[in-house]
């Protein structure tokens, strides 16, 4: 009897073992249609997938704290502190260090807003988030200071749209100040999509740049400076011109934020392009007539025959069939007009975007020397400008010198490079895409200084106002100092 009891026992216990695994069947199957199910909507969203709604797809990959309307600098108002004794000393000592009021930044929020800048038109345009290219922003720093290094990295971060940012690259160029080491790791240390990455000596912002590309995992390369903020929308516009013609390189209009108040003096209207002078000095230019008529919308993109440099994007693929940066050049300085140059004879099209904007803070005066801008440039005039290099040397005997020596270093796989694109002239540069840049014929005894025969030892000097002026030049009376530059008239006849 009990050898019974414990088979009847024993058979309950296998029936009650295959239900309890046949009802787990059950319900497995069930989660895995519902996930498959999931899934196939993910790949196929029908109208109420919450994936298509536009505020998942702009949701940025942080939001920003909410708006403190009475903070220090917010919406990009001026800032101006009544500062005494050792707070006026503290405020000066910032500025002698970066050139740029830090003690008044370091007063305003990391996450502060803008207010809109953008024309009307811009917030009309609807994106197709999911075939828009992604992107990987780029950030080189040397011994930046701290309130507009981070500054820049939460703008990017607090406006970018998650879907389409793939990761932000710091690339620290050997910098030696304490709050770049450890203490900026522990800072970013939680943070989604932010890597950093340092150099082990100093490369200048050229190879620097190199160095966040080569780890880069986005479709797209979006360069900017490391004392920037960016304005709400400006990744969309640049992401979707390039994937329209993806041998744009893009960039956007560039707004600037005084250096002192921090003051955001933005605008909706019409942008600024870019240009040179025979000193190949860069120089901002309103958009001419016959661009302006070739555009059939205020927000169409503009062509502009050079960049600032600072700030663009540019499809990855086509920045390595271009050649990347000439890695010839050191610290930074001709990197932009050399790159601009060679993005259009080389068969691609360089152009701002009047619906993405972002903030610059342009130094007082650069930082950091600027011993090897000549070189630079003496560099891309070789590779590039073909006999109208002449015209520059003309009016640089410094860079004349330079270029007698061979002090600019070997550019022979640039100009290998130049022939294996097939890349236009210099002169269709000029008679295609600027034929505004008036070209000076330099006969003998026709240019160069303009002396003062009351004061023999003084000549014209010529010199903007500021770095971001327009157009218009102040003539003054200057010990002459024999380096041409600004001591040569523009690119004008002097018998006029």
């Amino acid at each position: 009897m009990m050898a019974l009891y414990w088979r009847r026992i024993k058979l309950k216990s296998i029936f009650l073992l295959f239900g309890a695994c046949f009802v787990g069947y059950l319900l497995f199957m069930r989660n895995s249609s519902d996930s498959m199910s999931s899934t196939r909507r993910r790949d196929a969203p029908g109208p109420q997938d919450p994936e298509t709604d536009e505020e998942f797809l702009t949701k940025p990959v942080y939001e920003k704290p909410p708006l403190d309307v009475n903070g220090l600098g917010e919406l990009g108002r001026a800032v101006k502190l009544d500062l005494q004794g050792e707070d006026k000393k503290k405020e000066q000592e910032s500025i002698d260090k970066h050139q740029i009021n830090i003690y008044v930044s370091d007063k305003i929020s990391l996450h502060r807003r803008l207010s809109e800048r953008r024309n009307p038109l811009c917030k009309e345009v609807k994106y197709d988030y999911r075939s828009l290219p992604t992107t990987s922003v780029v950030i080189a720093f040397y011994n930046e200071a701290w309130s507009t290094l981070l500054r820049t990295v939460h703008s990017v971060l607090e406006t970018s749209p998650d879907i389409l940012l793939k990761e932000i690259i710091l690339v620290d160029d050997y910098s030696d100040r304490a709050h770049l080491k450890a203490p900026l790791e522990a800072y970013i240390s939680g943070w989604r999509k932010v890597r950093l990455i340092r150099a082990n000596k100093r490369e200048g912002l050229v190879r620097a740049r190199l160095l966040g590309a080569s780890i880069s995992t986005g479709d797209v390369l979006t360069f900017l400076d490391c004392h920037c903020e960016c304005h709400t929308g400006w990744l969309e516009p640049l992401l979707q011109r390039i994937k329209e013609e993806p041998s744009a390189v893009v960039c956007p209009v560039i707004d600037v934020i005084d250096w002192n108040t921090f003051q955001y003096l933005g605008n909706a209207g019409e942008p600024q392009i870019g240009g040179f002078d025979w000193r190949l000095v860069f120089t901002w230019h309103v958009v001419p007539p016959y661009e302006q008529q070739r555009r059939r919308s205020p927000i169409d993109v503009i062509r502009s025959p050079t960049m600032a440099g600072g700030l663009f994007a540019v499809k990855k693929d086509y920045f390595l069939y271009l050649g990347t940066y000439d890695t010839g050049m050191e610290v930074w300085g001709g990197e932009n007009l050399e790159f601009s140059f060679r993005i259009w004879q080389c068969g691609g099209t360089l152009e701002v975007h009047p619906c993405s904007h972002v903030g610059h803070i342009f130094p007082k005066k650069a930082p950091y020397s600027r011993s090897k801008a000549l070189s630079n440039s003496v560099r891309a005039a070789e590779v590039w400008m073909d006999d109208y290099k002449n015209l520059y040397y003309h009016r640089n005997p410094h860079a004349r010198l330079v270029e007698e020596n061979e002090a600019f270093g070997d550019v022979t796989a640039r100009l290998q490079l130049r022939q294996k694109l097939g890349c236009k002239s210099f002169k269709w540069f000029l008679d295609t895409i600027y034929p505004d840049l008036s070209v000076p014929e330099d006969r003998p005894g026709m240019f160069g200084m303009l002396k003062n025969r009351g004061m023999t030892n003084y000549c014209f000097d010529y010199n903007p106002p500021n770095d971001i002026l327009v157009s218009g030049e102040r003539i003054i009376l200057y010990s002459c100092h024999g380096m041409g530059q600004n001591q040569v008239p523009p690119a004008r006849r002097l018998t006029q």
